[in-house]
């Protein structure tokens, strides 16, 4: 009933709306395009077709056997590929997680141009996770890479690291804000009286992280680095932003930096992956070993190792 044949066959009758011109494109005459319908329609046990003197359109059933005989269909397609890509150890699904800090949507289509260009039957799935939110996205939901794990050392012995760098901070303010007009080294008694703005830890099982916060000072949490940024140029509030990020605003004079007490020490972030990963893992790894030039543009937001 549901060989390849009859699929295609009812396939090319819905989308021409007629008998004829389905057997003229699969070379068959009217009659047996027709004997295949009927004999489909018995088998399913429900009408699949309205039949007019001219055409032919689809029931409620019809459309609904459409849409899952063109899964199918695809699915037969690629599954010769598939089975070669399983015996020759390429993922058929790679999940990876990225850092707030390194992501980028220019960063993400360079990188997944190259890997589908290299594995094409393979399905990749990409999350964005804050601090420790991409560790435990790594180690509890089943994503088998994490570009930009926080340390660099693992959280777990199936888990291997490589080095990536750190991402250099620096405490900036408006030209506008009451701290900017002040001289001297900021001391924490003078910045507990304005709001720090955090971007939250994402984190659901391992303990969340504070990016910088004072004891007794208001804190105002955003999702996204973006967000920060914009809330530091509304002067709502102080805090620390990565030097890539802000470097434009410093250079244009919307924001100033400012120095002081115990300055936020730059944050180190490594690749991360599961041990027995496959082809396209490899891959990605080699990548990154190899500061290939499809991920550049994650590495221009760290100071990479020397």
């Amino acid at each position: 009933m549901l060989d390849q044949e009859t699929i295609r066959t009812f396939i090319k009758v819905a989308e021409s709306s007629s008998f004829s011109k389905a057997a003229e494109t699969l070379f068959k005459t009217p009659a047996a395009i027709s004997y295949r319908i009927k004999m489909l329609e018995e088998n399913v046990g429900t009408q699949l077709f309205l039949r007019t003197t001219r055409t032919v359109q689809l029931t409620p059933a019809g459309v609904h056997l459409l849409e899952r005989f063109r899964q199918w269909l695809a699915w037969f397609d690629a599954m010769p590929g598939e089975l070669q890509q399983i015996n020759h150890g390429v993922e058929r699904q790679v999940n990876i997680v990225i850092n707030n800090l390194l992501y980028s949507p220019t960063a993400v289509a360079q990188l997944l141009t190259h890997l589908h260009q290299r594995f094409p039957l393979t399905q990749f799935l990409l999350s964005r996770q804050v601090y420790m939110g991409v560790w435990d996205t790594l180690l509890n939901e089943g994503f088998q890479l994490a570009i930009g794990a926080t340390g660099y050392e693992s959280l777990a012995n199936h888990v291997s690291i490589l080095e990536l760098g750190g991402v250099s901070w620096r405490f900036v303010v408006t030209p506008q804000h009451p701290l900017a007009s002040t001289t001297g080294v900021l001391d924490e008694d003078r910045l507990r009286a304005y709001p720090a703005i955090n971007v939250e830890d994402t984190s659901h099982n391992l303990t969340k992280r504070i990016a910088w916060l004072l004891p007794g000072q208001k804190e105002i949490k955003v999702p996204d680095l973006r967000s920060k940024l914009e809330c530091h140029l509304q002067g709502l509030g102080v805090g620390f932003l990565p030097l890539s990020l802000c470097q434009p605003y410093l250079q244009s004079g919307q924001l100033i930096a400012r120095e002081m007490v115990n300055q936020r020490q730059p944050s180190p972030l490594s690749l991360a992956w599961h041990n027995h990963s496959g082809s396209a893992v490899a891959e990605t790894v080699a990548l990154f070993t190899n500061k290939a030039p499809c991920i550049a543009q994650f590495l221009k937001n760290i100071d990479l190792p020397s």
